[in-house]
C-alpha cells in the first residue's frame, strides 16, 4: 500500500509541479480531493482466497470500484483506469497484483469475466488486459513476468477472435449465457429498463433474442445506451475493435521485447484490422466514425464518446482527428465529455446524454492530445477535474458518473449511483490532476 500522503507535502508538490512551465500547480481544494483519493485507494483492496456461493477466489489481493455499498467485486475494463491511478500514486505492487489476477481468470475461464461474481461469468468485457500488463511491464521492466503474460494474453486473444468475431473480419460483443440465464436476465434488466417489450417480444424465442443482445451489451460496458438500437451482437463496435487493434499492437511490442519473432505476424493483423475500420466504420459524408451495423449494412446515426478510443489508438488520419475535433460540440458540454450525442430516446439510458463517464473523458483526453490537440484535451480534462472537485466538495465523495451539463451527480440512472467511488472516477481525476500539472 502507498504511503499516507499528507495535504502540506501535497500542497508543495502542487506548486513545485507548476513552477518552470505553463502547467497549472493544483489548487487547495484539488490537493484535498488528491490526498481523500491516496487514503481511499487502500479502502478498495480485497482479498478472497477461497469461493464461496457468489464470489470467485483470487490468488492476490484486488482493487474493488467502491469503499463500500455496491460493486465488492473486481472487475475488468474498471481496472485498467484503477490501475492507471494506483501507478501515478506509486503503487506499482497492487497494480500488478490486479493484473495477475486478470490473468488468472483468463487462464482459468479462456477469458476475463465482466468480474469476480459468479453471476457475471456469462460475458467478458472491454478487452483492457494488454494495456494493463504494459502499464505494469513499462514501469517494472521484469521480462520473466511478461513472458509469462504473453500466452495468456493470446489466450484471451483468441477468445475474441473465434467467439465474437463478425462475418465482415471485425469484433463484435456477445455472451456466454444458457437459455435459463437469458431468460433469467431478460427479466432483470426488462425492469431495470423499464420496458416489457410487449409489442416485440411474444415467445420464448423473441425473449431469447431480446437477452443475447442486452447481454452483449453489458458486455460492452456500455450498458445500457442507444449506439445498438438494442441490438447489440449485429454492431461492430468502434471502441471494441480500436481496443483490439491495440493490443495486437502491444503483442507486437510485446514480440519485440521478448525477441520471439512474431512481431510481424502481430503487426499484420493490427494492420489488417485498421484497414477494415476505414472501410466499414467511417463515413466519408461527414468524415466521422460510427459503429458498423454488419447484419444490415450501414453505420450507426449516433455519435458517441466511443469514437475516441480510435484517437487513442492512432487510427484516424490528422485530417479525420480533426473532422472529430470540429464535431467535439456534439458530444462536449459546459461540464465534460457525454456518452453520446442528444438523441431522441424511449428509454432513458445511462450511457447516453447528458452523462458523463470517467472511461469516456479519460480517452476522449487521451485522443485529443495524442493528435497535438494539446488545449482542447487540456480544457476537457479541466471540465472533469472540476465537477469532480465540486461534487467532492458538496457530498464528501467520488461518484460512478455525473451530469455533463449540470456537472452534479443528477446523472440518469438505472440503478442507485454508488459513491464513494474510487475505481475509474478516482483513477481518471488523478490523471486528469497530473496531466494538468506535469
Amino acid at each position: 500500500m502507498p504511503k499516507k500522503i499528507t495535504l502540506a507535502a501535497l500542497a508543495v508538490a502542487a506548486v513545485l509541479a507548476g513552477c518552470g512551465n505553463n502547467n497549472e500547480p493544483l489548487s487547495q481544494e484539488e490537493a484535498e480531493l488528491r490526498e481523500h483519493i491516496a487514503s481511499g485507494m487502500p479502502q478498495t483492496v480485497r482479498e478472497m482466497h477461497r469461493d464461496d456461493q457468489d464470489v470467485i477466489a483470487l490468488p492476490y489481493s484486488y482493487s474493488v470500484p467502491t469503499i463500500r455499498g455496491m460493486f465488492q467485486e473486481m472487475y475488468y475494463w474498471d481496472t485498467y483506469f484503477t490501475n492507471e491511478g494506483l501507478l501515478i500514486l506509486g503503487d506499482l505492487g497492487q497494480a500488478k497484483k490486479n493484473v495477475d489476477n486478470i490473468l488468472y481468470m483468463i487462464g482459468k475461464f479462456g477469458y476475463m469475466p465482466n468480474g469476480t461474481h459468479k453471476a457475471l461469468l456469462n460475458r467478458s468485457q472491454p478487452p483492457y488486459s494488454s494495456m494493463m500488463a504494459r502499464s505494469v511491464y513499462e514501469r517494472s521492466a521484469d521480462k520473466e513476468w511478461l513472458a509469462a503474460a504473453y500466452p495468456v494474453l493470446e489466450k484471451e486473444y483468441g477468445f475474441w477472435m473465434s467467439r465474437r468475431l463478425a462475418p465482415n473480419g471485425l469484433n463484435r460483443y456477445g455472451h456466454c449465457a444458457t437459455d435459463e440465464e437469458l431468460t433469467g436476465f431478460y427479466g432483470a434488466i426488462a425492469g431495470r429498463l423499464r420496458t416489457d417489450r410487449s409489442e416485440t417480444v411474444t415467445s420464448l424465442q423473441d425473449t431469447l433474442k431480446a437477452s443475447a443482445h442486452w447481454l452483449a451489451e453489458a458486455e460492452s460496458g456500455w450498458d445500457f445506451n442507444p449506439r445498438f438500437s438494442q441490438r447489440c451482437m449485429d454492431f461492430n463496435p468502434v471502441d471494441l475493435n480500436a481496443l483490439l487493434y491495440i493490443f495486437e499492437k502491444n503483442m507486437e511490442w510485446f514480440s519485440g521485447e521478448l525477441g520471439n519473432g512474431r512481431a510481424g505476424e502481430w503487426k499484420a493483423l493490427a494492420d489488417k484490422r485498421k484497414d477494415l475500420i476505414q472501410e466499414y466504420c467511417y463515413n466519408p459524408e461527414d468524415g466521422l466514425f460510427y459503429d458498423y451495423d454488419y447484419v444490415n449494412g450501414c453505420r450507426s446515426e449516433v455519435l458517441s464518446g466511443a469514437v475516441f478510443n480510435l484517437m487513442y489508438a492512432g487510427i484516424m488520419t490528422k485530417k479525420q482527428a480533426g473532422a472529430m475535433r470540429k464535431a467535439l460540440g456534439r458530444v462536449e458540454m459546459e461540464h465534460g465529455v457525454a456518452a453520446c450525442e442528444d438523441v431522441p430516446c424511449e428509454i432513458t439510458y445511462q450511457w447516453a446524454y447528458p452523462n458523463a463517464w470517467a472511461a469516456v473523458n479519460y480517452m476522449a483526453i487521451r485522443g485529443m492530445d495524442r493528435y497535438g490537440f494539446v488545449k482542447d484535451a487540456r480544457r476537457l480534462a479541466r471540465k472533469y477535474l472540476d465537477s469532480n472537485v465540486a461534487q467532492f466538495k458538496e457530498t464528501g465523495v467520488l461518484w460512478e458518473k455525473y451530469n455533463a451539463l449540470t456537472g452534479r451527480n443528477d446523472a440518469a440512472a438505472e440503478y442507485a449511483t454508488p459513491g464513494d467511488f474510487m475505481g475509474w472516477t478516482a483513477g481518471t481525476v488523478l490523471f486528469c490532476m497530473d496531466y494538468l500539472t506535469e
